[in-house]
């Protein structure tokens, strides 16, 4: 009969394993229900006392302020006050300007708030919860050094500053240039007070702005105007110097040199060429002079030249003749030489000239741009201080006071109901998440589905809470006189399970245990032996459970001899059984035994007093002790037919009841079927399950007479 079992919820890593199952979560919740309410109603107690006893009143008062984008001036100096801008941010810019400190500084010492204690915590005395909110926060915060007004920080002043912008709030209507300054404190006119304050310090810092912007510009301009001014007369009294050492008549001058120099220039080009032609007709002559007359005639080209040969021929006179002519040639060259030279040193002189008058033209120029420039400045310089001094006095502020605050008429915090809904809320969801904690570290069983499903065995009976007497023998009591109540019903049930869990014949040898002590398994044996025997049936209850003898409390009986002393053969099974009238059954008590249970129960001769008992009776149920606690059960597991396992309702850890089957499992041994035991149908019914399962089902009062 060896079977593996295997202890764990089987997955096959369906789409299902992922999913979250609500209705066991709602059922998780109705069952703690009680719970969550207890909890809801704690922290709505707690908020109501302290929106009713605790919590101090606050009033709110809010004042209004229109920005002026297109602010109209009588002297337009956007240069030097900067205008209000249209876009949003420089909205965001107003909405934190109202709330600066500088801004703030103001409205504390206007309205003397440092003398407030509600604005100056130093004034009244720390809460407890201040002192030890302190208390914890230096625990980990290094200590800062106090300041004192010889640092340059006047503390009451930093402290109320800080206190009002903790209770100041300013917004921006949305798509409007209206700023919203909210101010909430204890007093209805104190925030009333505060709120147009605030206001009215945000217009005229405005104005102080403007006014300062003004005077620093009008300082600055007369300053930069006197130096520009000292500038231009500088920059003109050199133009003047200049103009005064320089020979530059004027720009037309330089001009008629350079037209002079390009017609010395042309006249110099023609005399070079004649210098050329003068030079090569010399040169020509100088050839000529001993060639013959006739070649000399013909070559000149001179009619006197030419005359002479043909009258006086080639003579003196023709010598002289042509003489004549070398040396007017000569001349000529000399002359048209002396002219290139004259020419050339007069357009150097001219060239010079004009070199020097221009490069004084240029300084003159640039000498005279520099003082129009500095003139330029200046006089802007001076027409924007004009300006500016016209623009003292007649400011306008960027924002305007569009509706000052008004008294509040009733405060605004704390919003009781608001705090009551929240906190309400807030139970709700503390109480759900306590239940859920619980059910989720909830390590035992209340439902026969779940035990089956954790385990992969069959749940073969569901006994309910029986009622507590003063002696065991009480239980067994109320079941006889009780056929028809539920406890006698469930008994029956377990009975039948028990006789048809046989796969081919109906088991003879039981065997209940359980994983640890007191869960009931011993009084389950007798009422099971009960049951059996109100069929007619002739059954043996044996005390398995040789270390703690716990049959004689059942039978009240104190002393006899029992289990040893049969397999010790110093009596006989038929002379040591003990029959049970409330039962009806023979009973095998046991007794002190110096040998081992586990050799006891292990030896040969306890298998040939279980195959004795197989002959004598239908059937035998053997009571064992825990499996965790001894080897007994697993040792007489060996020798049964049908092994039912014991857990009880609400208690037996899942830990326990998974290494109690691993441990059957490890010697091969087959457990038929599990037992709900002592389950408690208040607590069912506490739980949520009251309604819908087994014997313990509202509906059993139908049937049951309990």
């Amino acid at each position: 009969m060896k079977v593996t079992q295997d202890f764990v919820v089987q997955s096959d890593g369906s789409a299902d394993d992922d999913l979250i199952d609500l209705s066991r979560i709602f059922g998780a919740l109705w069952r703690r229900k009680f719970w969550i309410l207890a909890i809801t109603a704690g922290f709505g107690l707690v908020a109501g006392y302290y929106a009713f006893a605790v919590a101090e009143p606050k009033y709110q008062a809010t004042s209004v302020v229109l920005l002026e984008t297109q602010e109209s001036t009588l002297v337009d100096l956007g240069a030097i006050l900067p205008n209000l801008g249209s876009d949003s941010e420089a909205i965001n810019t107003e909405v934190e300007v109202l709330k600066s400190r500088r801004l703030i500084e103001r409205v504390v010492a206007g309205e003397n708030l440092t003398e407030d204690p509600e604005f100056n915590g130093a004034l009244r005395s720390p809460s407890m919860m201040q002192r030890a909110r302190a208390a914890v926060t230096g625990l980990f915060r290094p200590a800062v050094p106090p300041v004192t007004p010889e640092d340059g920080v006047d503390p009451d002043m930093a402290r109320a500053v800080n206190a009002v912008l903790g209770s100041m709030n300013v917004r921006n209507v949305p798509n409007t240039y209206v700023l919203q300054v909210t101010v909430t404190t204890g007093t209805p006119l104190k925030s009333m007070r505060l709120a147009n304050r605030i206001a009215e310090e945000y217009i005229l810092y405005q104005m102080d702005v403007k006014f300062d912007a003004t005077k620093e510009a009008s300082e600055w301009l007369s300053s930069r105007v006197a130096d520009l001014k000292q500038d231009l007369e500088t920059a003109e009294a050199r133009v003047a110097e200049f103009a005064t050492n320089s020979e530059v008549v004027s720009e037309e001058s330089v001009q008629g040199l350079d037209r002079q120099v390009k017609e010395l220039r042309d006249r110099l080009v023609s005399t070079r060429a004649t210098l050329v032609e003068a030079d090569a007709g010399l040169a020509g002559l100088e050839v000529l002079r001993s060639a013959p007359a006739a070649e000399k005639a013909e070559a000149v080209g001179d009619t006197r030249l030419s005359t002479i040969l043909r009258e006086d021929g080639a003579g003196e006179a023709f010598d002289t003749r042509f003489e004549q002519i070398i040396a007017r040639a000569e001349l000529q060259a000399r002359r048209a030489r002396e002219q290139v030279t004259s020419l050339t040193s007069t357009i150097a002189a001219i060239e010079d000239q004009i070199a020097t008058q221009s490069a004084e033209m240029i300084q003159l120029q640039q000498l005279t741009r520099e003082a129009e420039a500095s003139r330029l400045l200046y006089e802007y310089f001076l027409g924007r201080l004009k300006e500016t001094s016209a623009q003292e006095g007649i400011q306008q502020p960027d924002a305007r006071i569009l509706s000052n605050a008004q008294l509040p008429g009733a405060p605004s915090e704390p919003r009781k109901s608001m705090i009551l809904t929240i906190a309400l809320f807030l139970g709700l969801l503390a109480g759900s998440g306590v239940a859920l904690l619980w059910e989720a570290r909830r390590n035992n069983y209340r439902l026969a589905r779940d035990l089956e499903a954790e385990s992969g065995l069959p749940v073969m009976g569901q006994i309910p809470l029986l009622p507590a007497g003063r002696t065991r023998r009480d239980t067994l009591t109320y079941l006889s006189r009780k056929p028809t109540s539920a406890a006698a019903e469930a008994v029956r049930n377990l009975r039948t399970s028990v006789l048809l869990s046989g796969p081919d014949k109906t088991p003879q040898v039981i065997m209940p245990t359980s994983s640890v002590p007191s869960e009931g398994k011993t009084t389950i044996s007798f009422a099971l032996a009960q049951s059996l025997t109100g069929m007619g049936k002739k059954v043996l209850l044996l005390e398995g459970d040789i270390r703690r003898l716990v049959f004689g409390e059942y039978l009240n009986i104190t002393t006899r001899k029992g289990l040893i002393s049969v397999l010790s053969d110093e009596i006989s099974l038929e002379e040591a059984v003990v029959h049970d009238p409330l039962t009806g059954a023979d009973v095998l008590l046991s007794e002190p035994s110096k040998v081992n249970a586990a050799d006891v129960l292990s030896s040969p001769r306890f298998a040939e007093l279980i195959a004795e008992a197989r002959e004598r009776y239908d059937f035998v149920i053997i009571d064992t002790p825990p499996v965790l606690v001894v080897p007994d059960a697993r040792v007489v597991a060996q020798q049964v037919d049908a092994v039912l396992f014991t857990v009880r309702w609400d208690k037996t850890s899942k830990t326990q009841v998974q290494e109690a089957l691993r441990m059957f499992e490890t010697v091969g041994v087959r457990i038929t079927g599990l037992l709900l035991n002592q389950i408690d149908p208040k607590g069912m019914r506490r739980y949520g399950y009251g309604d819908s399962y087994g014997a313990y089902g509202a509906y059993g009062k139908k049937y049951y007479t309990n």
